[in-house]
């Protein structure tokens, strides 16, 4: 089974990320892609796709491209986002990558892009540690 094809299965598995809509669009080796599109349940006050939803995206992301490296027994021990510019957008693209896979840890790093008819922006990115669970 390629890494998409489990990232399709583990991401359809997750009644959190179908009610987000979140799409697994690429994978390989180290990588991972997904996407959302907006819709306004997931604005905020001002209209902006909520903070909560951009670490939703970066996080998933994040974790999605340790699975390619390290299968999918992982939990987030700590991740951190930086909101670069309000996010607004017809949809959202999260592309991730294992920037040093350990044994017990994995680093990963992630840019959010808003995407509009025009272009895509940099919204936010940010970096997630995840543990390897050892049942």
């Amino acid at each position: 089974m390629s890494s998409l094809d489990i990232l399709k299965k583990i991401n359809a598995m997750a009644e959190f990320n179908r009610w987000c809509g979140i799409e697994v669009t690429s994978a390989e080796a180290g990588t991972a892609e997904i996407q959302m599109s907006w819709r306004p349940e997931v604005g905020q006050y001002s209209g902006y796709l909520h903070a909560g939803l951009i670490g939703t995206l970066i996080d998933t992301a994040c974790g999605f491209a340790a699975v390619t490296v390290a299968g999918p027994n992982l939990l987030a021990a700590h991740f951190s986002v930086n909101c670069l510019r309000p996010a607004v957008g017809q949809k959202f693209i999260a592309r991730a990558r294992v920037v040093k896979p350990g044994k017990a840890q994995i680093f990963t790093h992630c840019d959010l892009y808003a995407v509009d008819a025009e272009a895509e922006k940099l919204v936010a990115n940010g970096q997630t540690l995840l543990t390897v669970v050892v049942a």
